[in-house]
């Protein structure tokens, strides 16, 4: 997971931080390709593009954090997609704005441990879901094919909801094993 964490080009560098290998040393169209086929990928899953495409480009910038220019030009976009991209980012929690110190320009900066977050979010949405899916189904009444069917859905979502908890917990328990330091800006 390491190689994934990287800059597209070395103008980011300066202001995104660099560990490990120089991000002037990597091959800038190979990242680009990496970032592309991801927000591909992203898209494709049911995030809107430009909104997949800016945010495959911070999960790559060493210091998971870039400003709305540097977005443009490593994504080559205007500052209206960015900020469309990063309206979007934002009100799903996927990344913040942080003003920069002594200056007026924002960073728009991945949450830390961002898969964890993102999916103790989705937790609360089954909760949500699977409380309005019971009502739902007591209201069809559970022997009607419309009551029996959202009734499953709600169970559904409630194993699901089982199993994501016992999963997160899983996952920090492995991830101390891997050597990837502190939990922080590297996801």
């Amino acid at each position: 997971m390491a190689d994934v964490n990287v800059n597209l080009n070395a103008s980011t560098s300066g202001t995104s931080g660099t560990s490990g290998r120089d991000a002037g040393a990597r091959d800038g169209e190979a990242v680009s390709r990496f970032v592309e086929r991801f927000a591909a990928q992203l898209t494709d899953a049911g995030m809107q593009r430009m909104a997949a495409r800016v945010f495959a480009q911070l999960l790559a910038s060493d210091g998971a954090a870039m400003t709305s220019a540097e977005l443009g030009e490593a994504l080559q976009i205007s500052p209206a997609a960015v900020s469309g991209a990063v309206s979007y980012l934002t009100q799903v929690n996927m990344v913040s704005r942080e003003r920069e110190p002594g200056s007026r320009r924002d960073r728009y900066v991945l949450h830390n441990e961002l898969w964890y977050e993102t999916f103790t979010r989705r937790d609360q949405v089954l909760t949500l879901w699977g409380k309005t899916l019971r009502e739902g189904a007591a209201t069809l009444g559970t022997d009607s094919p419309a009551g029996a069917r959202v009734a499953e859905t709600a169970a559904f979502f409630e194993f699901m909801q089982g199993e994501m908890l016992g999963l997160m917990d899983r996952w920090r328990t492995h991830r101390a094993t891997l050597g990837l330091g502190p939990a922080g800006r590297s996801i």
